[in-house]
């Protein structure tokens, strides 16, 4: 199936404060990952699956990242930015900033995660599901108890969203997160100038509207984790060294 998603938000606004001193002068997204800054990895690995255009917001030092991506013309691609002041809107906030640019599909990453993912397998699910307000990706998880959890039917649908944190676990659950397919559609449920969250408030309020909401699992050979503590980007900096992951 021909990749009909060209337009990707990366959420980078994160102040990074649990990776001091290594973000004392720039934005967590912009660590350096495998000899490059993670939004590059990013950038490339969409791009790879049909990406052309990309929205960033933007808060912590925004210049370290604009001096360096520009408009994006010299990764082949074009790049948007919107800079959140004076304060952060909260992942879902920071979709609705574009809302005047989005198609009617769309990718959201968030920018502090490092991703080896099949992207071209994520849209082909989410395009196959024709009623899909959105698609999340799930994989079971060893930390449910401050995992967002999500419960699923043979077909894919999420049934069941049970958000951090627990005091009793589901019976067959994943964890969910990005990387997140959406229809533009959501963008009426998420409030203009507010903070709001992709999983605590979007994804149960359109659940509640009774739209169709869909969970791709993320196959073996396929990995996400956060780099949000030292311990979770050196984990990264030892997947990149043992995979040798690379990205044209």
């Amino acid at each position: 199936m021909q990749n009909k998603i060209t337009q990707a938000i990366i959420l980078a606004a994160g102040l990074g404060t649990r990776l001091r001193p290594l973000t004392d002068n720039i934005p967590k997204v912009m660590v350096p990952l495998g000899g490059k800054p993670l939004l590059q990895w990013h950038v490339e690995n969409l791009k790879e699956c049909g990406v052309k255009e990309f929205f960033i917001n933007l808060h912590y030092l925004p210049e370290k990242i604009t001096d360096y991506f520009g408009g994006g013309s010299k990764f082949g691609v074009k790049i948007n930015y919107v800079l959140e002041k004076p304060e952060i809107l909260g992942t879902a906030g920071g979709v609705k900033n574009f809302e005047c640019m989005l198609a009617d599909n769309f990718f959201v990453i968030y920018g502090d995660t490092f991703y080896k993912i099949n992207y071209e397998h994520v849209v082909d699910f989410y395009l196959s599901h024709k009623d899909a307000i959105g698609a999340g990706t799930v994989r079971k998880t060893d930390h449910p108890w401050d995992s967002d959890l999500a419960v699923v039917d043979d077909g894919g649908r999420v049934v069941e969203f049970h958000i951090k944190p627990h005091k009793e676990l589901p019976q067959n659950y994943f964890g969910m997160s990005a990387p997140y397919i959406f229809s533009k559609k959501i963008l009426d449920y998420i409030p203009a100038g507010k903070y709001y969250e992709i999983d605590h408030n979007l994804v149960p309020d359109i659940l509640g509207h009774g739209y169709k909401y869909y969970a791709y699992r993320l196959g073996d050979d396929e990995f996400r984790k956060d780099i949000g503590t030292m311990e979770r980007y050196n984990a990264v900096q030892e997947y990149l060294k043992k995979n040798k992951a690379t990205s044209s």
